[in-house]
C-alpha cells in the first residue's frame, strides 16, 4: 500500500490493530477471580465485557462499511458483498489510487480512516503518536516541533511556547 495515498496510513493501522480489538473484546474465561458470599473466591469466571472496546468496535465497524460504500458509490462502482473489517479495509485500499483523483472524497477518506485509526488506539490502551518534526519553531527557534498526526496538528512542545502552527495554505 502507498502511504503517500490518501487515508493509507490511517487503513493500514486500522488492518493491523483491529483485530486486537476484538481480541480485546472477548473476556478471559481464566481471567479474573470474583468472591462467594462470605469470602474466598469462586474460579472459573470470567471478566465482564468492556463496554468502551464494545463501542469502539462497533464505532468502527459501522465507519468502515459506510466508508466503503460512500467510496464505491462516489466512484460508481457497484456494491459489493459484505465481509468483515479488514477485508473491506483492504479493498478500500486497493481503491485509494482513485480516490485520490477525487479531492473531496480523499479529504472524506482521510479524515475517516483517521478518526477510526485514533478511536481504536485509544480502546487498546496506545498513547496518540508523536512525531519529531526538522526545523525550529517559528516562534521560540527551538527544536521542539512534533506533529500529532491523529489531531492533524503540528505544535511546539517547548512548555514555555506551545505554539500551534497553521497549516500551509495549498
Amino acid at each position: 500500500m502507498n502511504r503517500e495515498l490518501p487515508g493509507a496510513v490511517w487503513i493500514a493501522s486500522l488492518v493491523r490493530h483491529f483485530p486486537d480489538l476484538v481480541d480485546e473484546l472477548a473476556p478471559a474465561a481464566h481471567g479474573g477471580l470474583r468472591e462467594r458470599r462470605g469470602g474466598g473466591p469462586v474460579a472459573g469466571t470470567t471478566l465482564p465485557v468492556r463496554l468502551h472496546v464494545s463501542d469502539a468496535v462497533r464505532d468502527i465497524t459501522d465507519g468502515v462499511v459506510e466508508l466503503e460504500e460512500a467510496v464505491r458509490e462516489r466512484l460508481g462502482l457497484r456494491a459489493v458483498p459484505p465481509a468483515p473489517v479488514p477485508v473491506r479495509l483492504r479493498r478500500i485500499a486497493g481503491l485509494l489510487e482513485r480516490v485520490a483523483a477525487d479531492s473531496v472524497l480523499a479529504a472524506h477518506v482521510e479524515d475517516e480512516s483517521r478518526r477510526m485509526a485514533a478511536r481504536c488506539a485509544r480502546a487498546l490502551g496506545d498513547p496518540e503518536q508523536l512525531v519529531r518534526l526538522p526545523g525550529r519553531c517559528p516562534t521560540c527557534d527551538s527544536v521542539s516541533l512534533r506533529a500529532f498526526p491523529e489531531r492533524a496538528e503540528v505544535r511546539c512542545v517547548n512548555p514555555v511556547c506551545g505554539q500551534v502552527l497553521e497549516p500551509e495554505a495549498s
